[in-house]
């Protein structure tokens, strides 16, 4: 490790735009992504904004660790899928589940009821065919201008990294369950 000075100056100067909502997104093979949209979710309702959570590959009765602890702080989060596809007994009714989930999504994002709306592991129904990136793209364009949206997981479509504000590539560089060691409660839930 190389120690450095701390900075003395400011290393920027103060942004003269308009405040507005930004689309976030959170994507890479590394571990994160959502935890990241979590905290900001967090952040968001910790100054008494208006959060809604969306999880796309979560199954509506999921109980993880977000879920509970969530329903304690009083912000809805709700599962849309039927879990990983490769834990799917049919395909197609996965698919229809997740244009089920995004039409409630797009409805939450342009009624401007919400501050932020996250969501989560909403690129692997569009990486497979199962959403239009289009009208994806088009929602976050015509969204109210005071609303924040949040995207996660991996393979981002580069369509929406271009159109975002900002882009935080999560990069794996080690991962416990690659030694052998399985996923805990707590951790990864």
């Amino acid at each position: 490790m190389e120690i450095e000075a701390p900075p003395t100056e400011k290393r920027y100067e103060k942004p003269e735009g308009e405040r507005r909502g930004l689309v976030i997104v959170n994507t890479g093979d590394g571990k994160g992504k959502s935890t990241a949209a979590f905290g900001l979710a967090l952040r968001a309702h910790g100054r008494g904004k208006a959060v809604k959570i969306y999880q796309f590959m979560k199954v509506p009765s999921a109980r993880f660790g977000e879920h509970r602890m969530f329903e304690q702080l009083g912000i809805p989060i709700e599962g849309l899928g039927d879990g990983f596809s490769w834990k799917s007994q049919d395909l197609e009714h996965s698919a229809q589940l997740a244009r089920d989930g995004w039409a409630r999504a797009k409805a939450s994002i342009l009624s401007g009821e919400f501050f932020m709306v996250t969501l989560d592991e909403i690129t692997y129904p569009l990486i497979y065919g199962w959403l239009p990136l289009d009208d994806v793209l088009q929602t976050l364009r015509d969204r109210p201008k005071h609303v924040h949206v949040v995207l996660t997981g991996r393979r981002c479509p580069p369509e929406i990294i271009e159109l975002a504000d900002t882009v935080t590539e999560m990069t794996l560089i080690k991962h416990a369950f690659k030694a052998g060691i399985p996923a805990q409660r707590g951790i990864e839930d």
